[in-house]
């Protein structure tokens, strides 16, 4: 398999948002199988999957670089620019000698390094590798930068298509920034977002993102989450009719989570279990209702600790707990703390806690169609559940790079 390049003034760990998305494509790319060189000005060895290689001449801080930018802003070419284009020319033509594609992040639209934007446009010419110009900014068409552009070569190169070149931007603003830039029809411009990392940004537990893979927790249209215990009073045959309910009315791929194991104290809750599962079969709910306790890797029993319990509250949609009988509610206060949205059974104590602030039904001869239908109601006029589902679903590292970046690597 070939190498892919990625190309910036400075690299990760350095923090910033290109530096940032290049950290996540590197190690989301590594994660396929692809090996991958980071090419930058400054930055670090940040996982030992990703090359790194540094160059100072390719950043943007070195006296060399910076000499050279100041007789450009005042509108002067000089030797020393000529002689500086030639020796980045070569350094770069060598860290590229194994490459198949090479991803530049802004170098080919914004003017930090003219000599490293004049040798890469030359070296793309000879067509050794393909080269994707991802555009954050665009120099032109920023106000502020006008002072430092000037009409010619080598500022012409920021504002000119170059041939044979995949452009991407980072958003529609941006797409439509850069065809009138260039003049190119806009629709020649890929447009691939940033993204996030929820299980970096939530510190998920290795069982979490164990079980998100998996069960492909993040492609759900909808979680629903029942902490509770394998016992006949958490009522959990409710809340799979009610989640079946859910996906019938929605026609969409709502889940339910059940964290725990059977209950300790009757030897009748093992039995439980295997009419839950044996139920699950009978609603078509095999694929959609996860019981966590079955989930463990080589057929052992799986019980989720606190990191990972907080880890599924903050991912979930809502909390479904449909227990007949509690002497407490601790579930409606971590929901509550988490910014869940609470639908529980209609007895005393999950009243206590909850009180007008959460969702009740009849646990005993509520119909599970028009408690379906409560729970759809609050979460279809939610934009906070419309977000965290579009997020999850569209904007993850994970299916950005796999959906988005891997057909362009691919020449699509």
């Amino acid at each position: 398999m070939n190498r892919i390049a990625i190309l910036h003034y400075a690299g990760p760990p350095t923090v910033g948002g290109v530096e940032s998305t290049i950290a996540y494509h590197a190690r989301g790319l590594a994660d396929l199988g692809y090996p991958v060189r980071v090419i930058s000005g400054s930055g670090s060895p940040f996982d030992e999957r990703v090359e790194s290689r540094v160059d100072r001449l390719f950043g943007s801080t070195d006296p060399a670089v910076l000499r050279m930018k100041a007789e450009l802003d005042a509108g002067n070419v000089t030797a020393a620019f000529e002689s500086l284009v030639r020796q980045i020319t070569e350094a770069l033509r060598s860290a590229l000698a194994d490459c198949s594609v090479c991803i530049a992040h802004n170098v080919p639209t914004l003017h930090k390094n003219l000599a490293l934007t004049t040798a890469l446009a030359s070296l793309a010419q000879e067509r050794q590798f393909r080269l994707i110009a991802w555009c954050h900014d665009l120099a032109w068409t920023n106000a502020q930068y006008r002072a430092e552009l000037h009409d010619g070569h080598p500022w012409n190169l920021l504002r000119q298509p170059w041939p044979g070149v995949r452009y991407v931007t980072v958003s529609d603003t941006r797409q439509a920034e850069l065809a009138a830039l260039l003049g190119i029809p806009a629709s020649s411009t890929a447009v691939v977002v940033p993204g996030i990392d929820p299980a970096r940004f939530f510190h998920w537990t290795p069982t979490t993102e164990d079980l998100a893979k998996r069960l492909r927790l993040l492609d759900a249209d909808g979680l629903l989450l029942l902490p509770a215990r394998l016992t006949r009073r958490k009522n959990i045959a409710l809340a799979l009719r009610i989640l079946a309910e859910v996906r019938r009315q929605s026609r969409r791929d709502f889940r339910l989570i059940v964290t725990g194991p059977p209950g300790p104290h009757n030897p009748a809750n093992p039995g439980y279990l295997g009419e839950l599962l044996a139920l699950r079969r009978d609603l078509g709910l095999e694929d959609a209702a996860h019981f966590l306790y079955t989930c463990g890797i080589s057929g052992e029993p799986l019980i989720p600790d606190d990191d990972t319990t907080a880890n599924l509250y903050q991912i979930s949609d809502a909390l479904l707990f449909p227990s007949t009988q509690e002497g407490f509610g601790i579930p409606v206060l971590e929901a509550g703390i988490a910014s869940l949205p609470a639908f529980c059974a209609d007895i005393p104590a999950l009243y206590a806690t909850g009180r007008d602030d959460a969702y009740y039904f009849d646990p005993v001869d509520g119909d599970p169609a028009d408690i379906a239908a409560l729970i759809l109601s609050v979460l279809d006029v939610s934009s906070t559940y419309r977000l965290r589902v579009r997020v999850r679903q569209q904007y993850r590292w994970e299916a950005l790079i796999r959906l988005r970046l891997l057909p362009l690597l691919e020449g699509n």
